[in-house]
């Protein structure tokens, strides 16, 4: 999906309003999906061996990843699942309608499309957030002043990363890049953003890790977000202690570490989730933080695989 920068000019996408949310509760669900949201002639965006990454093409696909992230956050991990989750055996929510779905599909597996798919992300651009009413991550974070103060620029939400355990591996990840970083350039996308998790919802527990964050990776005053009030959060200003750069970095989770790693910025509080048994924080990524050499190697201007 890496197409050609348009000539066109950007038009300003607004913050999401409360309005929103107030106002989809009297739309049919159907007249409010996305318009155009599948494309069931989707190509392929990369390759890895036998592994291929491209976005959902229909419904069906959407249950599967929702099924594979279920299979991941509440069987594997820790999340407590609704009665409807239990039931149905899917992570779903208000917000999937809204999000195109990237998958990593593994066509050794054979059988189902569904066992084929052994990852997945989930990216909402403010067009969704907009008929949302909301993004997802604002739930936890103050994401409308952050957008207020940028109003000409793309922002995209990066949520629900899930990667089956036995492919947790440099190939996934860098698929799921490649994903992603085709789908920036289609949608001309100037930031993205979302929460990362560290494990568990003891605050003491995660306070070095924070404490390293702060030190090292904390967002500048344009950059940076607050949590939402009335929330159980550590406040950034009271984040203490030190940590060794070298232990703390390591102890961090891939997909924090990776964000860390091309340019991304941290929010100034944490947010427990009680839901997912995690302690989250906000990652910011402006797409001009990201450094040429994995511009280079995801391609600057990289094509569909055919």
């Amino acid at each position: 999906m890496n197409l050609s920068r348009m000539a066109e000019e950007a038009p300003v996408v607004r913050a999401p309003n409360p309005f929103g949310a107030a106002v989809k509760a009297f739309v049919p669900a159907p007249v409010r999906r996305m318009k155009g949201r599948f494309d069931v002639n989707g190509q392929v965006l990369g390759r890895l061996g036998q592994l291929e990454v491209r976005l959902a093409r229909s419904r069906d696909e959407v249950k599967a990843a929702q099924q594979l992230r279920y299979r991941v956050f509440y069987e594997e991990m820790s999340a407590q699942p609704s009665r409807l989750q239990k039931l149905t055996r899917r992570d779903k929510d208000g917000f999937d309608r809204y999000c195109d779905h990237l998958l990593v599909i593994d066509r050794a597996r054979g059988g189902s499309l569904g066992n084929q798919i052994v990852g997945t992300y989930r990216l909402m651009r403010q067009e969704g957030a907009e008929m949302a009413g909301s993004f997802y991550t604002a739930q936890e974070f103050d994401i409308a002043s952050l957008l207020a103060r940028h109003p000409r620029k793309r922002f995209l939400e990066l949520g629900r990363s899930c990667v089956l355990k036995e492919y947790r591996g440099k190939r996934s990840v860098e698929l799921l890049w490649q994903g992603i970083w085709a789908y920036v350039q289609q949608h001309r996308i100037d930031v993205l953003f979302g929460c990362a998790s560290l494990a568990g919802t003891d605050l003491k527990a995660v306070e070095l890790p924070l404490a390293f964050l702060k030190t090292h990776a904390a967002a500048p005053a344009e950059w940076q977000v607050r949590a939402q009030p009335r929330r159980g959060v550590l406040r950034g200003e009271n984040v203490t202690g030190e940590a060794d750069p070298r232990r703390a970095l390591a102890a961090l989770p891939p997909l924090l570490k990776g964000y860390l790693r091309i340019g991304g910025y941290i929010g100034a509080d944490a947010v427990v989730d009680y839901q997912f048994g995690t302690t989250d924080v906000l990652v910011v990524l402006p797409v001009s933080n990201i450094h040429p050499r994995y511009v280079e190697y995801y391609g600057a201007d990289s094509r569909f695989v055919a």
